[in-house]
């Protein structure tokens, strides 16, 4: 009987044992992967494939997540993903905010860029619409004020911005009509400047645009905080956001709680590669202008700048 019961003992040792480094490299194997989050618009497919790149190249276990831009927090916030190259502060600040404040994310770099998004028209509808850029002459042109009851069309992108908010607080004749996907936006762009007629959209700097189209944003009433939630600020004492959108933004990248853990050769990598907003705008270019894939772009954005190649990847930590 003795000898039965320190078999029994033996054996439980045993499987507990092999259950608890069963486990363990499980949880390893989870944190080996560096996952990077790829969103719905071009520059930031570009970048995301560009630092998987780098990643890889030093070694890293990496991996790419393409989820819309609506989920990136989720993901981030629970460690399901670990690297965001382009947080923008005009459509995304105040939730990374939060989520900083909270301990749930990190910033991984700071990028050189000066970023803005707001309502944006091609050079030639100036012609048109004397007046422009600044947002008056949006009241009374009738090339863009050409639909029903004399109302235009504004095309909005899938981002949460205050469009309806700012078209009831200045009383702009205007519609909203949203488009799903950053390719969508470039599309009914192409198409108005290839029949010549007057279009206002969703536009964003640094963008591809910058690179290939001369245009302009309209000029809103200047953004201040208190726009956003005290109606008594501006123009306009019953409503909220007549004004602009923040210009001249940050761009960050935004990094898991876990990515340090997981590899601290990929969180230097990522806190070193600090964009500007030529290299922003290059990286869509190839996409929407010279109709290269985001894998095809990603390399030749990266044979576009091997000058700064070594930088990004000289870390004591990865070797």
């Amino acid at each position: 009987m003795k000898v039965m019961i320190e078999f029994l003992t033996r054996l439980r040792c045993s499987l507990l044992g092999s259950l608890f480094v069963f486990f363990t490299s499980m949880t390893l194997a989870d944190q080996a992967n560096v996952t990077i989050l790829k969103l719905d618009w071009s520059s930031q497919k570009v970048l995301s494939h560009v630092l998987y790149s780098l990643l890889t190249e030093q070694g890293v276990s990496a991996q790419i997540l393409e989820v819309p831009a609506s989920g990136q927090w989720f993901y981030l916030a629970t460690a399901k993903a670990d690297i965001q190259v382009e947080v923008w502060e005009g459509t995304m600040g105040k939730e990374f905010d939060k989520l900083l404040k909270q301990g749930r994310v990190s910033i991984g770099a700071t990028h050189k860029v000066k970023s803005r998004e707001g309502w944006w028209y091609p050079l030639f509808v100036e012609k048109l619409c004397p007046g422009l850029p600044d947002w008056k002459a949006l009241l009374h042109c009738p090339y863009l004020l050409s639909g029903e009851e004399k109302r235009g069309v504004y095309f909005s992108g899938p981002w949460e911005k205050p469009d309806a908010a700012r078209v009831r607080a200045l009383n702009l004749p205007f519609d909203i009509r949203p488009m799903a996907s950053g390719d969508d936006l470039n599309r009914v762009l192409l198409d108005a400047i290839e029949d010549e007629r007057p279009i206002l959209l969703f536009n964003w700097s640094p963008n591809w645009v910058d690179k290939a189209i001369k245009g302009r944003f309209i000029n809103f009433p200047k953004y201040e905080a208190q726009c956003e939630t005290e109606p008594l600020w501006g123009m306009n004492p019953k409503y909220p956001w007549d004004c602009d959108n923040p210009i001249d933004g940050w761009l960050k990248t935004a990094v898991s709680s876990r990515l340090k853990q997981k590899s601290l050769c990929a969180f230097k990598i990522t806190e070193s590669f600090i964009l500007t907003n030529d290299d922003v705008a290059l990286a869509s270019y190839f996409v929407d202008s010279e109709g290269l894939s985001v894998e095809e772009a990603a390399q030749e954005w990266l044979k576009s700048n091997r000058s700064r190649y070594t930088d990004w990847l000289a870390h004591a930590e990865c070797y």
